[in-house]
Order: C-alpha cells, then structure tokens, then sequence
C-alpha cells in the first residue's frame, strides 16, 4: 500500500495476495530483474515506488505507522473530557505493561537457558561416555543425527508455521521503531515459534546465540500485551483503548528491545542503551524511565533463578546459561605501550568486522535465490549446515595435540564433564584437549572458556588458529538459514579467537592478559561489524564487572567504528536493505540538500484532494482507484477570519483512509451540503472506532442513492498536519520526517493569494528515500559522486 496521495492506481479486487513466487516469476521476465549485483527486490523506476519487502518467506506490502497524533475533533473532545482517574488509569497502565514486559521476558528468558543448558548438557554428557569407550565413530554418528533433529524441528516450525521467526528480528524491530509496519513480525505464533525454534537450533550447536531472538521474543510480548493479545483474539478491556494506536505501542516494544537484551547479557544498563543508539528512532526522557524499569525487572527475575538454580533444582543448569565474561579477577595493569597492541586490536576489529559484513552480504543473497525455490529447500540449507557444523565440531578436536596437565592450574585437570576448562576427551589421564575445550561444548561455556583468565599456557596456537577459521566460515553460513538466530554469539566467538591469538603472539611484550585479549578481540570485531559503542561498551563492563577495562575498551570501540564505516554500513542497515525495507536513515545525503521539496512534488503527479464536504461517490472512487493512505482536505470560497475577504482557500487538515471507511460503514450521510453539530459526530462515532484500520473498502456497500449524498469530513481531518514550504530542502525536510515520526508530509506554496493551490504536494516515506530520489533526477548522481570524493 502507498502511503501517499499522489499516485493513481488500479483497483485490487477482494482476497488478492501477493506470493513470493509470482514475483519472482515476474522479475524473471522484468529486464530489470535481479543479480547477485543488484537489490533483491524490483525497484519501479518512479519517485514513490509501490513499497514491498521480504517479510518472513514471502514478498509482502507494507506500510508506514501512523505516529503522529490524530488531532481531529473527536480526539480533541476525548481528550479534554478525561477526568483526572482516567489520566492516573493511563499513566499506571503504562507503567503496568512495562513491569509485565520485563516479567515475561525474564521468565521466557529462563526457560530458554534451562532448556538449552539440560538438552545440550545431557547431549554432550552422552558423547562423552562414547570418547571414554573409544566409540568414536558411535559418538560421531549420535552427535550429528541429534543436531540433525533438533534443527529440524527448529526449520519445520519457522518455514511452516512463522517465517517471520527466523533471524534474530533486531532489523526489522529497528524498522518497526522507524515507523515502518512489517507484516506478522509480532504475532502470537511468531512469538511461539521464536521460543521453541532458539531451545531447538541453539541445542543443536549451530554457531548462532539466543541474544537476538530474546529480543524479538520481549518485542512480542510487549506487543501482544500492548494490543491485548493476538489479533483474533483480543481483549476489549477498555483500560486498553489508550494503547489502540502506534505511538503507545511503539512506545512498549521499545521496553520490549531493551529488556531482551538485558535478558541476555544481564545488563539492564547495557539495554537501555542499546535501545537508545541502536532500535529506536524516537525518544523521550519518559520513555527512558520505562525501560529501565523494564530492564530492572528483568534482572531480578534471573537473579532469582539463578539462585534457585544454583543449589541444583535447575537439572544440568548451574553457573552457565547465561554469558557471564568474568575476567574480574584480572588485575588490569597497563602502560602508554600497551596502547599498541590495544589500537591494532580496534584496527583489526574495524578491518574484519567490514569484510565480514560485505562477505555475509553475499552469502544472504545466495541464500536468498535459494530459499525461493522452496519451503523443501530452506529445510534442507539448514540440515546441510547442521551437518557440516556437527562433523567439525566432533572431528577437529582430533588434530589438536593432547597437552599435559599444569599443577598450578587452578581448575581441575583434566575433566570429563560437558564444561569445564580442561577437557580430556580422547587423551590420557593427566593431559587435556585443548581444543575440544572449544569445540565440543555449548557456545556459552566455549566463550566462558577462550575468555578466561590466568591461562596463558592452556591453548597452544594452533588450535586458536583452527577455533578462529572454523568460526569464521561458521559464522558466515549459519546466519541466514530458516532458524532463530543471533548474530552477537558468532561474533563474540570470531572476535575473542582473534584476539586471543594477537595475545598469544605479542607475548612477554605486554603486561594484558590473554583472557582480557579476547574480551578486546570480541568488542572490536562487534562494534567493527554493528558499529555499536556507547550500549556495547556499557554491556561488556556490566560482563566482566571490571571498571579499569573502561579507558581500552573505549578506545578500541571507537577505533573499530570508525575503521568500519569507511568501507560499509553495519550489518543491520545492510539487512534492512537486502529485505527492501524503507529505512531512513538519521543523516541525509549531501547532495539532498540542491533540490527542494517542491522539485519532489513537481516530479509527482497531482496531489489528490478531498473537500470538507465531499460526495459519496467522489469517497468511493477515490478509495477504489488510489492505494493512498491519507488525503488533504481543501475548503473553497472561504472567508478569512477577522475580516471581510471572502474567496480564500483554506487547508483544513489532513484525513485519513481507515477514517473515510468507517464514515462510509457507519452510513454517515447527509442528504443536503451542510456542516454537522458537534453532537452528531459524537453520537455516531468514537475515538477508539477511529483507531481500527483493518476494514477494508471493499468490504463496505454502498447502494446507488447513497452515492448522491454528502459526508461531512471536518470533524474527522487533522487539523493540525505537519507542513513544510515548497522552497525547504530535502535534507532538512527529511530529518524533520524521521525525528517526529512523520507518515505524511504537506508542502505548501511559498507565495499565498488569488489562483495559488493551498497544497502543492505530499511527502512519504518512499518520496525520501535516496535511491527513488536519484532515480527521478539522475542529474544528482554527480553530486553524490562529488561527495564521495570530498
């Protein structure tokens, strides 16, 4: 659906949807139909494009949200009749979702970690017993066939059931909290499917975490409990009609993000920010307070199972579970030469982090031209990488050299537990496996143990060396395929082998610890490959509990974002991209700012307009023949308050569509060309009726007669629409859009009098897109090349 009012086009008929298949088969016949080379997705060369997006298996149309508050008469009535208990019901209610928010997320959070804690546990408990009876091809053959299992359960649910499950969500909750509505991204059964499908593939031993998906788990939460349930099933508790719009529930899904990552990495403050710099788009200091509350519920919550769990009631769950980096007892002594080895860890970090990024690029669109052949296929991408993950897991800790255990560790040495330090797997008593102390465990202790500290002689680097390039190609062929997954976990585990291998090599030239070279390794390579500082700093200080790592780890933040950004975008904007979502970003374009909003309206067709008094029929044709989801509303012959002039045009506000269908449902019709009373309005509608937008136009009848009779839209405008000037620049116009929230945009003249339109045009989303942009004037193409240079 376009979001605005300047393009025409045909009627859909009732029931039609749009399947991925059909437009793949339509591209195929498209000249401009894809490469590896090019987007994903056709782009009409036309400044507003018809906005689709890969969402879940499929090509979907989207929308934007309606952020903006709707300042019509019924709103304003409504809002001043609220009596002072009403404004106390709201603000409780806000603060009351907030608390459920973080509540549910803390306990769906511990149900994930005791699951995949026992069923990866007893899993590797099983191969040990193998290793001991030297049944290794016995073990090697149960290994696989149970992360064969367990990802296919975790693929079967999200192809079949929610394909909107798969990934970790941070790019499309990064794009809801823009203002772009993604289609079931929230629903009940994707929320289901993200719990069942994160135990399955994380069980399974697939390079991918859970962090991600929690975060899109809490943003389920927050919005199902915001709407009062799923979309069939609904509350109409009345309490719940202050939440019966955008603005409040992207207000809650915004606690959702920051509660999901505090689930999983146990940092509330960490959260809070990552909401903050990384999903939001708008903010408020309110808004603030709420999700930190949030955040602090949600730690509570796991403090007191953890508690709990630790005097044994959790099964195999102990002190894991959760990623807990403690490298506290590392005394963090460092000189001005440490600096070096410190900036080469960023340099290295901002380097890997955007050939990471630009590689994964490409292996998301292959996957791509994959998963259009079929649901069979994404099934079967998923087995191939389970088996391929499963066979060097088991396998490659049998090239690593038994080493001989140190009695000055401080763990015991060696251990045939599934954690521990100092795995024996196949060596003899008294020496260990190093790098099955990696490779054969869960991702949550494989990081416990490459980041440990005092451990200087434990890994020989060779099987670093291994444990890196294995987690490289992991990292890149895991990610994409139909399961839950998280992309912090893989690039935690890439970024610590790399920088405990540089610890390795600088030696006896530094005083760090090798352990606090992983914890280095890992922040550059994520702020390298999210560009993420401020929240990941915070994250990893609230990890490792050790204040001094503050000052280096800052550094080397800082370095690896600046390294990245000036070879790619992170890797959440490139997703936001290869999906075909229409993201705006906080910074316009130089060269937005040579050309004005009224060359934007110039390159479009002419607005369509409504007039305060409109006829039925002009309503009906215009919603059967546009796709637009607001329109102007223009008063002729006007006379100009405080004087005598008459013949003015006034521009009344703004309406919008799911207005002018409830206006039509509810028969609100007047057989003469008059301006209704307040208390008709009243009387016919209400504010939370106003709020639905799921009736659809075809869906209401109109007979013949009642296409001859009027339909008062004053009291259902907006009267107060943002409006620009025609002679303001692109790029200011644009940043205004995204700071407030904008769906539609009004250009007004610059010059006002006789014979000049009060409207010249509206903005959308779509309009203020950069790539529809150069494609409607390819003149400023040079311009952005001339940027580049400069």
């Amino acid at each position: 659906m376009e979001d605005d009012s300047s393009l025409l086009a045909k009627p859909e008929t009732p029931g039609t949807t749009v399947e991925a298949e059909a437009v793949v088969d339509e591209e195929e016949r498209d000249p401009e139909s894809n490469s590896l080379n090019q987007p994903l997705l056709k782009r009409n060369r036309t400044l507003s494009t018809n906005p689709l997006a890969l969402v879940g298996a499929s090509v979907s149309h989207i929308e934007s949200l309606d952020y903006e508050i709707n300042e019509n008469d019924l709103f304003k009535h409504d809002w001043r009749s609220r009596s002072r208990v009403q404004v106390l019901q709201y603000i409780f209610l806000k603060w009351l979702l907030a608390f459920l928010v973080g509540l549910l997320t803390g306990l769906i959070a511990t149900l994930i970690n005791l699951a995949i804690e026992n069923i990866a546990g007893y899993k590797l408990l099983a191969i040990v017993g193998f290793i001991q009876e030297e049944r290794y091809l016995s073990g090697l053959v149960f290994f696989t066939g149970v992360n064969f299992s367990l990802t296919l359960s975790a693929a079967v649910l999200c192809v079949c059931f929610a394909p909107t499950a798969a990934g970790p969500g941070i790019p499309e909750i990064k794009a809801y909290l823009n203002g772009v509505d993604t289609p079931d991204m929230f629903g009940a059964n994707t929320l289901l499917v993200k719990i069942f499908g994160s135990i399955g593939a994380v069980s399974a031993g697939l390079d991918l975490g859970k962090e991600g998906p929690l975060v899109h788990i809490s943003t389920c939460i927050a919005s199902l409990l915001a709407q009062g349930g799923p979309d069939n099933y609904r509350l109409k508790w009345r309490w719940l009609r202050y939440f019966n719009n955008d603005r409040d529930r992207r207000d809650i899904i915004t606690c959702g993000s920051s509660s999901g990552v505090c689930a999983a990495f146990r940092a509330p403050v960490g959260g809070v920010l990552f909401a903050l710099e990384e999903v939001a788009t708008w903010w408020r200091s309110s808004l603030l307070w709420r999700t930190f509350f949030s955040t602090a519920v949600v730690v509570v919550v796991l403090r007191a199972f953890i508690e709990v769990c630790n005097s044994g009631k959790c099964g195999l769950f102990g002190t894991g579970g959760l990623i807990i980096f403690d490298v506290s007892d590392v005394k963090v002594s460092y000189h001005a030469m440490d600096l070096i080895p410190v900036i080469i860890i960023g340099i290295i970090g901002g380097l890997l982090g955007s050939l990471y990024n630009h590689v994964l690029h490409k292996v998301l669109r292959l996957y791509n031209l994959i998963n259009q052949k079929g649901k069979l296929h994404k099934v079967l991408l998923a087995l191939g990488v389970s088996l391929f993950t499963s066979v060097c897991q088991y396998c490659l800790p049998f090239l690593a050299q038994c080493r001989p255990c140190d009695p000055s560790f401080r763990e015991p040495c060696p251990t045939n537990d599934r954690a521990g330090n100092f795995k024996q797997f196949n060596c003899p008593a008294g020496h260990y496996n190093d790098l099955a102390t990696l490779l054969l465990t869960t991702n949550d202790d494989a990081v416990r143990n490459i980041f440990s500290s005092h451990t200087s002689s434990e890994f020989h680097h060779t099987s670093i060396l291994i444990f890196f390039a294995l987690y490289c190609i992991l990292g890149l062929i895991t990610f994409g395929i139909a399961v839950p997954s998280g992309l912090f976990l893989p690039i935690i585990l890439m970024g610590s082998g790399y920088g405990r291998l540089l610890g390795m090599l600088m030696g006896s030239y530094t005083n760090l610890d090798q352990g606090l070279y992983a914890v280095l390794g890992a922040a550059s390579l994520m702020s390298g490959s999210m560009r993420m500082t401020v929240s990941l700093c915070v994250i990893f200080l609230e990890l490792t509990n050790n204040l001094l790592l503050l000052p280096i780890t800052m550094i080397v933040l800082l370095i690896a974002k600046t390294v990245g950004d000036c070879f790619n975008p992170s890797i959440y904007d490139i997703i936001l991209e290869l999906k075909g979502l229409p993201f705006l970003d906080a910074n316009p374009e130089p060269w937005m700012r040579n050309l004005t909003v009224g060359e934007l309206a110039d390159a479009k067709p002419p607005v369509v307009t409504l007039c305060g008094i409109e006829k039925v029929s002009r309503i009906v044709d215009v919603l059967k023949n546009t796709t637009h989801n607001a329109f102007p509303v223009v008063d002729e012959d006007v006379l100009v308050p405080g004087t005598v002039a008459t013949g003015a045009t006034e521009l009344h506000g703004l309406i919008l569509r799911a207005h002018l269908v409830q206006a039509l449902k509810k028969k609100w019709f007047l057989t003469e060309k008059r301006r209704t009373l307040d208390w008709e309005v009243r009387e016919k509608f209400n504010w939370v009726e106003l709020s639905e937008r799921e009736l659809k136009i075809e869906q209401v009848a109109v007979t013949r007669q009642e296409m001859e009779m009027y339909v008062d839209l004053h009291p259902l405008t907006n009267t107060t629409p943002y409006t620009v000037v025609e002679s303001m620049s692109v790029a200011k116009a644009m940043v205004l859009f995204r700071q407030v929230g904008l769906r539609h945009m009004l250009i007004v003249p610059k010059y006002q009098g006789a014979g000049v339109p009060a409207i010249v045009g509206i903005l959308t989303r779509q309009d203020l897109r950069a790539y529809n942009i150069l494609t409607a004037f390819p003149h400023l193409a040079s311009h952005k090349e001339q940027g580049k240079h400069n």
